[in-house]
């Protein structure tokens, strides 16, 4: 069912900004990084902590990557020094910025305030710089983003969330599934695996399939299915112990593999960020509800490779998600968003946003508008607070509405001081049609889109409502609309 507790890690920004000259320029450039870090360890000065780094590379003139990504090593007192690995992409290069900030005892505040840096392209000197921590200006909002979040989700060196749910019941279904996107091509993928059991009591069995969304103008999307086979507990090697494994496809911690049809894959998941509970995080450990979802890896990067008819996939450090689900079946009618925001807001937090609007196939709700179910993770925090709040008074009454249908479909809602609105568009030649069979027998139909676009207004009142965050996603957002 999933302990609670587990340990704590540490999560913080930083900013900085300075100067690069680049090889075989004359004049220096302005650099700045907003950077978000997370380490599964809480933060002691006299250790050394590993960290991981997300964020914002921006170059006057040459580089502006929302989706950098490295690692951090906070060493102070072990090893005098504070380590920098990030690596990013400029007019289609890949470079990595890698530097140290010198910890000395005699000069406290310049040397954990400066961090003179290489540009390396595959190894080779590409440039050089300085950049600078300003104690003035950023200072106070470095202090105030630190959290120390529980890592729940990692520990043991498992994912808990991970692990098959289901107890032997009759009539369950148990969904992991993985959306990608490929940001050297723009192709999407998705990845669905599902234990069903059966409401006759009839065996268990396990299926899936896997998708691959083209970019624009480069064919049709294309899919194969895999299964059904009987469903194995722990599967092969244990895998199904920790996470989904049936006759050679697999989706565990940190891992998913597999071959269906012409596609063939093998990738490595890194998690970049806590559990995110779409549903209250009570739904997931009591099963009371008709089904429940939740997002063990709500911002993740991928790498390996993806093979399909024709070619192949060479995935670096690919944005993307797992998400869970577990239930008696689907709903009569549901849409899904997942929107991977970078750092729309230049923080450099790795934001995120993840939509479930269903209506229930239980007698009496099934004629009821869609319960709405909002989580925006930005610079750190999660809005509205509680899950519940999104979906409160849904029966017309509430301040969250859904209105789903195709090509487009949306969202809006308020709680507290903000209102946001979300409107999504799945064409046609981007949405992939797929039949369900449910637990109880019943078929059910999903149109779903990893190559979705959707635009997304934040607003807080400030004695009228005013713009907080706007993002605009253009073939990357992950969708779905499905009915019974």
């Amino acid at each position: 069912m999933g302990a609670r507790g587990g340990t704590r890690g540490t999560a913080f920004t930083e900013t900085m900004s300075g100067s690069v000259r680049l090889a075989g320029e004359s004049e220096p450039r302005r650099i700045r990084v907003d950077l978000s870090v997370r380490s599964d360890e809480v933060l002691r000065v006299h250790r050394t902590t590993d960290g991981l780094l997300t964020g914002r590379v921006r170059i006057a003139g040459w580089a502006d990557d929302p989706d950098a990504r490295g690692e951090l090593e906070i060493s102070p007192l072990a090893r005098r020094r504070i380590l920098y690995r990030l690596s990013f992409t400029a007019r289609g290069r890949r470079y990595v910025l890698e530097g140290w900030k010198s910890v000395s005892p005699y000069r406290p505040v310049k040397s954990m305030t400066v961090l003179p840096f290489l540009l390396l392209e595959e190894g080779v000197q590409a440039g050089a710089g300085t950049l600078r921590f300003s104690v003035t200006t950023a200072l106070v909002p470095f202090l105030a983003s630190f959290r120390f979040p529980r890592n729940d989700a990692r520990a043991g060196g498992g994912d808990h969330h991970l692990a098959p749910r289901w107890e032997g019941k009759a009539g369950r279904l148990e969904v992991w599934y993985t959306t990608v996107t490929d940001p050297a091509t723009g192709t999407g993928l998705w990845l669905h695996h599902e234990l069903v059991a059966p409401s006759d009591g009839s065996a268990a069995y396990a299926h899936g399939w896997v998708a691959r969304f083209p970019a624009d103008g480069e064919g049709p999307v294309e899919h194969a299915r895999f299964g059904p086979e009987p469903w194995q507990p722990g599967g092969s090697a244990g895998a199904g112990a920790h996470g989904f494994a049936a006759k050679g496809i697999e989706a565990g911690p940190g891992q998913l593999r597999g071959e269906a049809g012409p596609f063939r894959w093998d990738l490595a998941e890194r998690p970049e960020g806590e559990p995110l509970y779409t549903f209250p995080r009570w739904s997931w450990r009591r099963p009371l509800l008709p089904a429940a979802q939740i997002v063990p890896a709500p911002r993740a990067s991928y790498t390996g490779t993806f093979g399909y008819e024709g070619g192949e996939l060479r995935l670096e450090g690919a944005p993307g998600a797992t998400a869970r689900i577990y239930g008696h079946g689907n709903a009569r009618r549901w849409a899904w968003l997942h929107a991977d925001l970078g750092s729309g807001d230049g923080s450099g937090s790795g934001d995120v946003l993840e939509i479930v609007a269903a209506t229930s196939m239980r007698p009496g709700l099934r004629r009821l508008p869609p319960m709405v179910f909002l989580r925006l993770r930005k610079n750190g925090r999660t809005w509205p607070r509680r899950a519940e709040r999104s979906a409160i008074g849904w029966a017309g009454l509430g301040r969250f509405r859904a209105r789903i249908g195709l090509p487009e479909w949306s969202v809006t809602g308020r709680s507290g001081l903000r209102r946001i609105r979300v409107e999504v568009t799945q064409p046609a030649e981007r949405t992939l049609a797929l039949d369900y069979t449910d637990p109880d027998g019943g078929a059910a139909v999903c149109r779903n889109s990893e190559r979705a676009d959707a635009r997304i207004l934040l607003e807080r009142w400030w004695g009228r409502w005013r713009t907080e965050a706007e993002w605009t996603l253009e073939g990357t957002a992950h969708a779905e609309v499905g009915d019974r």
